[in-house]
């Protein structure tokens, strides 16, 4: 079993920045990859970025690309989410997520753990 928490959330005014931690622990022996999700009410998981298990591949999503980064801390099974120039389509509550199996994917139905969430409200 793998278990995830996230951090860092909170209220920010358009145009600033936050960064979200996750903690991944467990038996983390078949994780390939961790992504970040975000989720907002009535709305499906949107796919916010990835990265593989060793920290040599990230990719973004287009909504997020120039602005949000993705970055792991392998001695510590941590990842990352920078977000800067935040927008108030931005708010939502971002989780992390492992998957095991092919390490290339954006959607959250191929993830197999997940954390409870952390809520980020931009304002304008």
């Amino acid at each position: 079993q793998v278990h995830l928490a996230e951090s860092g959330g909170g209220r920010v005014q358009a145009g600033g920045s936050l960064r979200l931690s996750c903690s991944i622990v467990g038996n983390t022996a078949d994780i390939t990859a961790v992504g970040w999700f975000r989720q907002t009410p009535g709305m499906e998981r949107e796919f916010v970025g990835r990265i593989t298990w060793n920290g040599a591949h990230t990719y973004v999503a287009d909504s997020v690309k120039g602005r949000f980064t993705i970055s792991r801390e392998n001695a510590k099974n941590m990842m990352y989410l920078q977000m800067n120039d935040l927008a108030p389509q931005d708010t939502a509550l971002y989780y992390c997520g492992a998957k095991r199996g092919i390490s290339s994917s954006e959607n959250p139905k191929h993830y197999d753990f997940w954390g409870q969430g952390t809520q980020v409200t931009v304002s304008s």
